[in-house]
């Protein structure tokens, strides 16, 4: 397996860089040579649907996700229902500007019944799924670190994930491995080949010590602790060749001028992934 990553695989994901909006966003990757970009909706609401689209294929960029879905459960009938409306949408929106991946952050419970929560991303994922097939669209189940379980998402293993889209062809639904969710779980490498064939995407950042914050707290690839490159080469032993997506919630990176994130990106990509 190759050491250092083909650097033609990197993909800025859109969050790295949440100061700019889109369209500075695709200019920063076209002087940087980045060949690919996630999308967040928040960003292709702002700029608009059609126009985003045009941004990125003027620019000729490939859209290696977008960025989120999910969030199903809530607490009655109908809000569930506005869930999967809104997913529905996030699915043509993918279609639209050329995404193959919907990423699902599968969302918290909205009481303290996580059991229900957990049944409930189920079901939405089960409704969605013919809607996003029609669509040409893949579904991407992504963990999240145990710690966000009460905010953003009752799915915190690639256990539950991979259960999740065993239940589908992997046409259907896979799982997204971000290192920053995924890097301590003891059955990490187990579950990588489990998934093997079934593997949408893979994201990285770095776990910083000591933590600065929960949400805002990534490093840049090479701070912190992760074995970046062990997990890369294992997600490769398990088919996935396609986009890797630098994703880092991170303040001061946020406070830094663009195209100094997008250099340093570059670097420490070469470096550490």
């Amino acid at each position: 397996m190759a050491h250092s990553c083909d650097i033609q695989r990197i993909s800025l994901n859109q969050i790295t860089t949440e100061r700019w909006n889109l369209r500075e966003a695709v200019d920063g990757c076209v002087r940087e040579d980045i060949p690919w970009i996630a999308l967040w909706r928040h960003k292709v609401a702002e700029t608009g649907l059609a126009e985003s689209r045009r941004l990125v294929r003027d620019a000729g960029l490939q859209v290696s996700s977008l960025c989120r879905g999910g969030m199903f459960p809530a607490q009655t009938a109908g809000a569930r229902q506005a869930k999967l409306d809104d997913n529905r949408r996030a699915v043509e929106e993918a279609a639209e500007l050329g995404a193959e991946v919907l990423v699902l952050v599968c969302g918290p419970a909205p009481d303290r019944d996580i059991d229900s929560a957990r049944k409930w991303v189920a079901e939405g994922i089960e409704q969605l799924v013919p809607y996003a097939q029609s669509h040409g669209i893949k579904l991407g189940i992504e963990p999240l670190h145990p710690m966000y379980a009460a905010e953003r998402s009752v799915i915190v293993t690639l256990a539950q994930a991979n259960a999740l889209a065993e239940r589908y062809t992997p046409e259907q639904v896979g799982i997204i491995v971000d290192v920053f969710h995924v890097w301590w779980d003891p059955d990490l490498y187990g579950q990588i080949s489990r998934a093997s064939g079934r593997i949408l995407g893979f994201h990285v950042s770095d776990w910083i010590v000591p933590t600065p914050d929960l949400l805002m707290g990534r490093g840049m690839m090479g701070d912190g602790v992760i074995e970046i490159r062990r997990i890369r080469q294992s997600v490769e032993a398990a088919g996935y060749q396609g986009p890797i997506e630098v994703e880092i919630f991170n303040q001061s990176i946020w406070d830094t001028p663009g195209d100094e994130v997008l250099a340093l990106m570059k670097r420490r990509y070469l470096e550490h992934v």
